[in-house]
């Protein structure tokens, strides 16, 4: 009986765990490794849905940049996004942004083959790892934030608190730049400030941006 094969494209900056994805991959008779690059920028691009799985690690210090990788590679196959998570961005803006699937640097190898047909196959898959965390998001999404702000506006405060431009946030939220103009005079209202500084060290207090964060380049 002749099985499906299933197209994969590798895209991770580290060789030797890029090697490892291509190993683990070429295991699974469904599954063919047809391309394996170190950026995005290097794929072939041969078309909308040229692949049927992109497996994305994400860079360790990717920051605002994870989001236009992700949609980038959400044209040309389904994204399977691989990431510590303990930084931005999170997993609700990940599959906003079109990832298909997430699992963790730590992920059994069993899983991410599981993970690889399901994506493959339509379908979506989070590794159990994360389950907690993806509750923690939606509880936090679905709560009233105790300083009135509302999940877009706190994401778009995050963003500018991590030292994003408001053009640069339109483009890691898919907003237009007029509609984070005016999220961003909503914050500044609301939490009545006037200025970045005050509104990262707001970001601090209310939970929404951890000191270590605030290292991460704009670009």
């Amino acid at each position: 009986m002749e099985v499906d094969v299933f197209s994969v494209a590798i895209v991770d900056d580290q060789p030797v765990s890029r090697a490892g994805m291509e190993k683990l991959v070429s295991d699974d008779p469904a599954l063919e490794v047809v391309a394996s690059v170190g950026a995005v920028d290097d794929l072939p691009h041969t078309g909308r849905d040229a692949y049927r799985v992109v497996i994305v690690d994400l860079p360790a210090h990717g920051g605002g940049r994870a989001l236009e990788i992700i949609s980038r590679v959400a044209g040309i196959g389904r994204p399977l996004v691989c990431a510590s998570w303990e930084q931005p961005p999170t997993l609700l803006a990940t599959i906003r942004a079109g990832a298909q699937g997430c699992i963790t640097r730590h992920t059994e190898q069993t899983a991410v083959r599981d993970a690889l047909r399901i994506v493959a196959a339509g379908g979506f898959y989070l590794c159990p790892r994360l389950v907690g965390r993806f509750q923690t998001e939606l509880t936090r999404q679905a709560d009233d934030d105790p300083s009135g702000l509302a999940p877009r506006e706190v994401e778009t405060l995050r963003w500018i608190a991590l030292g994003f431009t408001h053009a640069q946030v339109a483009t890691r939220m898919g907003l237009s730049q007029a509609t984070v103009n005016t999220y961003a005079k909503r914050i500044r209202a609301k939490l009545n400030v006037s200025n970045k500084a005050e509104l990262t060290r707001m970001a601090i207090e209310l939970g929404h941006l951890t000191e270590s964060r605030q290292t991460y380049p704009a670009a």
